[in-house]
């Protein structure tokens, strides 16, 4: 059901957000998901519905965490909304105490629960679970595609429990994946990274039915290069993923889609010894040195292909960006695509924390809230918390 169609009035409306955020000495340190989140609850107490947040932080492993808790979440939200937020907290996230106050929040009143993952039963998909937390409102919204390819008590179980809607956040990214899969504008090109082969076969995969062309970056390009017979040297590969490698060069060229890996490399003795990094051709790797981003001449070929295409995907950075110098292949990427006129979309994770750090959000098409449900999305498959709420 769309937000717009779901009665609020007067009504309490259980919200799931994705305030997995990073908390650095107490405070936010990026607070683009908490911002991603405001439209929808902005919506909720304008038309008049008392709102509970709720959301999970880390990986408390189903008991109580000090160190996890929402409350300095809960701060930053106060600023970014720019109103006050009750904390509805219990070590056990539901109790009769915050059921009272469930009751007691007013029209227009947001109030927040404690750590869902404090709960074993949040990961389960407990309905017992899922039974506690609908008992505190009237209805759902669902607007955490952070967690979409979980199915959760809070996501998928509560469904059962409540009248349900996506929220703002969700519906936009599933009308701007969905479109970029099914209806893209020509040429389509995907740049894909990150570490692992075996992260991203899947994605390859149903990315060489859809796109014109197929970049490869980040240090999974190195496995790639290994199934062209190059000697990688110290580099992190997946030896045994590169029949698969080779199995999907092979599929590009019988498709007529552009698959590229990188000619040229940045190497250095470690990621710690910066000063050591030089950049060699993919022939001519030393033995005792790993490759830590792409080279000039890879973004140039790149740029080639980037410069006539309408729509492009982007998931996974270029090289060790966290690290200079081996940020310069992910922000000249960057910097390339937010010279195109083209629709892009910045698929989450990584690839969002580089167009940040470059500065460049403002020059994207859209930046997906989630990483790992982005590259389901981008897999063809079915998010489970998407799937259970257009089911209803």
């Amino acid at each position: 059901m769309d937000l717009k169609e779901l009665t609020v009035s007067d009504k309490t409306v259980l919200v799931r957000v994705d305030f997995n955020v990073p908390v650095k000495d107490g405070h936010v340190t990026d607070r683009t998901r908490i911002e991603a989140a405001k439209p929808t609850i902005d919506y909720l107490t304008e038309a008049g519905a008392a709102v509970i947040l709720m959301s999970h932080r880390g990986r408390p492993k189903g008991e109580y965490d000090e160190a996890l808790s929402m409350e300095p979440v809960r701060v930053e939200a106060e600023k970014v909304l720019g109103r006050e937020i009750v904390p509805m907290y219990s070590n056990v996230v539901v109790d009769d105490a915050v059921a009272r106050m469930a009751k007691e929040l007013k029209p227009g009143e947001i109030g927040l629960l404690e750590n869902l993952r404090f709960r074993k039963e949040e990961e389960a998909n407990d309905p017992a679970f899922a039974k506690e937390l609908a008992s505190l409102a009237d209805c759902y919204v669902n607007d955490a595609f952070g967690t979409a390819h979980r199915a959760h008590a809070s996501n998928v179980g509560i469904l059962e429990e409540l009248p349900s809607a996506l929220g703002f956040l969700m519906g936009r990214e599933v009308e701007v994946l969905s479109e970029l899969l099914n209806h893209p504008k020509r040429p389509f090109v995907a740049i894909l990274g990150g570490a692992k082969v075996s992260d991203k076969i899947a994605v390859i995969d149903h990315l060489i039915e859809t796109c014109d062309a197929i970049l490869i970056v980040g240090a999974m390009a190195n496995t790639f290069l290994l199934g062209e017979g190059h000697s990688m040297g110290a580099s992190l590969v997946e030896e045994g993923e590169v029949d698969r490698a080779r199995a999907l060069v092979e599929k590009a060229k019988k498709e007529g889609v552009t698959l590229l890996v990188p000619s040229d490399l940045v190497v250095a003795k470690s990621i710690d010894a910066p000063q050591t990094a030089h950049t060699v051709s993919a022939d001519a790797i030393p033995e005792d040195e790993m490759v830590l981003d792409i080279g000039e001449e890879t973004v140039s070929r790149y740029k080639e292909v980037l410069k006539d295409a309408n729509s492009v995907v982007w998931n996974g950075p270029a090289g060790v960006f966290e690290t200079k110098p081996f940020d310069k292949g992910t922000v000249a990427l960057a910097t390339i695509l937010g010279d195109l006129s083209a629709e892009v979309v910045i698929g989450g994770g990584d690839s969002a924390a580089a167009i940040k750090q470059a500065g460049l959000e403002d020059k994207m098409s859209h930046i997906s809230s989630g990483g790992g449900a982005s590259l389901e999305f981008l897999e063809g498959k079915s998010l489970p918390a998407i799937a259970a709420i257009e089911e209803v």
